[in-house]
């Protein structure tokens, strides 16, 4: 077997090899206010001094109110984009009695809805309400379902609207439950 070593002890065939020497180079100095422009750069100059300024503390508040209104952002997209909105919604639209109530084209109130509540499929827990409207009227559409255990399906307890002048409809039939799986 072969040792790296071997390769690396000079023998009798071997010839050293010399390198010249570079001559070093002198720090250069960070230009000045009035030095005017660099023309040159080299890696070994000497780098600007820092100021010691105190104008993150401003920037600061501004953006944790940013990152804090984005995060609600995503957030209430993240709900107003899942399966039990579209659920609750395309339920909402067949349902005769709210039908009734606030008409045809029943969507979101506003364009960017904000849906107040929890939704936490994990755990078993939905509790969501929001603003719907139709043709005719506009109300408050409330639904809470819950898992009592982990293998079973969830239970819907609450599905109402709410209309303006504060009339709370109660949706959920015991004979009509659009929600119930079998």
């Amino acid at each position: 077997m072969f040792s790296p070593r071997a390769f690396l002890r000079p023998g009798p065939r071997t010839m050293r090899v010399s390198y010249p020497r570079t001559a070093r180079r002198t720090i250069m100095p960070a230009p000045g206010p009035n030095t005017g422009p660099i023309l040159e750069r080299r890696a070994d100059r000497e780098l600007p001094s820092l100021n010691k300024s105190r104008g993150w503390l401003y920037t600061l508040p501004i953006f944790v109110v940013a990152v804090g209104a984005g995060m609600f952002g995503i957030f209430n997209y993240q709900k107003s984009s899942s399966s039990v909105v579209n659920s609750t919604l395309y339920a909402l639209r067949t349902s005769e009695q709210a039908r009734q109530i606030l008409g045809d084209e029943i969507y979101f109130a506003q364009q960017i809805p904000w849906i107040s509540g929890e939704m936490n499929q994990l755990h078993g827990r939905i509790d969501i309400s929001f603003w719907v409207k139709g043709t005719k009227a506009q109300g408050k559409m409330r639904f809470r379902s819950i898992r009592p255990d982990r293998m079973s399906f969830f239970r819907t307890e609450v599905w109402s609207l709410e209309t303006e002048d504060g009339t709370v409809v109660q949706l959920l039939d015991n004979d009509t439950d659009p929600f119930r799986q079998d």
